[in-house]
C-alpha cells in the first residue's frame, strides 16, 4: 500500500499484486464490483488471488472473509505496526526536543540537525515507496529520523513563536483522526473512484502551489507568494488539514480492502507507513496554522 501523502505516490499494497481500486466490495465467487476501468483493477478481481489463503476462498466460491489464518493481514497487525512506528517517532521527537536546545546559542546547530534528519527521512520514505515490498527497517528508520525533525521544529515553534503550539497541533491531529474514523465507519464518507480522483487532483494542485511558493521565497526572498503567511497562509493551512483528512479516509479504505481481500501479513507495515505519513502531514499543517495565527496577533 502506498502512502496517501501526494509526495509519496501510491502503487497499491504491492506492485506485483496491484490494487483493486475503490468500490470493489467482494462478491460470491471472488468477483469484485467496480473493477472495470479501475487503474488498479486485476483481471481475476481479487488483487491477492495469488495469496494461498485468498485463493482458497475463491476456490470455495466464497468472498474473502476477515482473516483467521496467520498468513493474512489483520486489523491487529495494522494497529500493532502503526503503534510501533508512531511510538518510535514520538520517542525520537521527545529526545530531540530535550537534547537539541533552540536558544540563541544553539538554534543554528539544532535546526541544522533537524533539517538533515528531515532530508534523510524523506529519502528513506521515497526508497520504501518505490520498493515492491515492505521493509520494516526502512519504515522504522524513517519514523526515527522524522521524529528528530518534528521534535526540533516543534520546539522552535513552541519556544520561539507560540507557547503550547506543539500540544495544540497534537490535539488537532488526534481530533481529525478520530473524526474521520467515526465518519468513515458510519458511512458518511464514501471512498470511491470519484473521491479518489478529486483528492489526488486537489493534492497535486496544492503541492504545485507550495513548490512555486517555495521557489519564489528561495530566489525572491521574503514569504514568496504569501501562501504560507497571513490570510492566505491560514486558508492554505486549513486546506492542508482537510486534504490530510481525505488522505486518512483513503488509508482506512485501503486497510479495509486489504484485510477483506486477504492481503499478506507483511502488508501491515505498509499500512502503518501510509498512516504515519498522513498523520505527520496533518500535524505539520496544524503546527504551521498555530504559528501563523500567533504571528498575526
Amino acid at each position: 500500500m502506498r502512502s496517501s501523502n501526494p509526495v509519496f505516490s501510491r502503487r497499491g499494497f504491492s506492485r506485483d499484486n496491484g490494487y483493486a481500486g475503490f468500490n470493489t466490495a467482494p462478491q460470491a465467487g471472488g468477483a469484485a464490483v467496480g473493477t472495470q476501468g479501475s487503474p488498479y483493477a486485476q483481471p481475476q478481481g481479487n488483487p491477492y488471488a495469488t495469496n494461498p489463503y485468498a485463493q482458497q476462498d475463491l476456490q470455495q466460491g466464497a468472498p474473502p472473509q476477515t482473516p483467521v489464518t496467520t498468513g493474512r493481514m489483520t486489523m491487529d497487525d495494522v494497529v500493532m505496526r502503526t503503534g510501533t512506528t508512531l511510538g518510535i517517532l514520538i520517542v525520537t521527537a521527545a529526545l530531540a526536543w530535550a537534547l537539541l536546545p533552540v536558544d540563541d546559542a544553539n538554534i543554528g546547530r539544532s535546526y541544522g540537525i533537524g533539517i538533515g534528519a528531515a532530508v534523510i527521512g524523506m529519502v528513506l520514505a521515497l526508497v520504501q515507496s518505490f520498493k515492491r515490498t515492505a521493509t520494516p527497517a526502512l519504515i522504522v528508520s524513517y519514523a526515527a529520523f522524522e521524529g528528530v525533525f518534528l521534535g526540533v521544529i516543534s520546539s522552535i515553534v513552541d519556544n520561539r513563536i507560540a507557547s503550547g503550539a506543539a500540544m495544540q497541533a497534537v490535539i488537532g491531529t488526534l481530533a481529525v483522526f478520530a473524526a474521520v474514523l467515526v465518519a468513515y465507519k458510519a458511512g458518511w464518507i464514501r471512498v470511491n473512484r470519484r473521491f479518489y480522483g478529486f483528492v489526488m487532483a486537489a493534492a497535486l494542485g496544492f503541492m504545485l502551489l507550495m513548490v512555486v511558493n517555495l521557489l519564489f521565497a528561495a530566489f525572491g526572498g521574503g514569504d514568496g507568494l504569501g501562501f504560507r503567511s497571513g490570510g492566505l497562509g491560514i486558508l492554505f493551512g486549513i486546506i492542508g488539514v482537510l486534504l490530510g483528512a481525505c488522505f486518512l479516509a483513503l488509508d482506512f479504505k485501503q486497510v479495509e480492502d486489504g484485510i477483506a481481500y486477504g492481503a499478506p501479513r507483511e502488508e501491515a507495515w505498509l499500512a502503518a507507513f501510509g498512516l504515519t505519513l498522513t498523520l505527520v502531514w496533518i500535524y505539520m499543517e496544524f503546527l504551521r496554522l498555530v504559528a501563523i495565527l500567533n504571528s498575526s496577533d
